[in-house]
């Protein structure tokens, strides 16, 4: 494979020294196409690709792809985890507290500016989780104020 090439959904797998396995591969590639996606929401999407699979084993896919870098878990408070594919760069999230869509904010500054704490406390810091609360547009623009 060449620098140019991307590598496959079984590569990462491998590279991250997980099993290929064709739940796995559906799993990632189901959190990867949707959008902060629950449980049972990636469990529909891997059972239309591979058939049956028990929630229990996404459960553990699941796990196991968090522990291994290529997806993150996120759960806003009052929220159930959800799980995305964009991974490695720190961004936040906006989280709607009417209909709970939750969507992506980049750092405000530069790369994973949020990381340089005012007071550290002697923590060697390595992420940092910012939610932004409010209204999407799509329950503003229903209500009338």
């Amino acid at each position: 494979m060449t620098a140019s090439e991307t590598p496959t959904t079984a590569e990462e797998l491998r590279g991250a020294g997980l099993r290929v396995t064709a739940a796995r591969v559906a799993l990632l590639e189901t959190v990867r196409g949707g959008d902060h996606l629950g449980v049972e929401a990636i469990a529909s999407g891997v059972r239309e690709r591979v058939g049956h699979i028990s929630l229990q084993a996404v459960y553990e896919a699941l796990h196991a792809l968090t522990a291994a870098g290529l997806i993150r878990r996120i759960e806003p408070a009052g929220s159930p985890a959800r799980y995305e594919g964009r991974v490695g760069d720190n961004h936040h999230h906006a989280v709607c507290r009417s209909c709970g869509a939750v969507v992506d904010v980049d750092c405000a500054v530069g790369e994973a500016p949020c990381l340089t704490a005012s007071d550290d406390r002697g923590f060697a810091i390595d992420e940092a989780e910012v939610v932004y609360w409010g209204t999407c547009p799509d329950c503003s623009n229903g209500r009338s104020f």
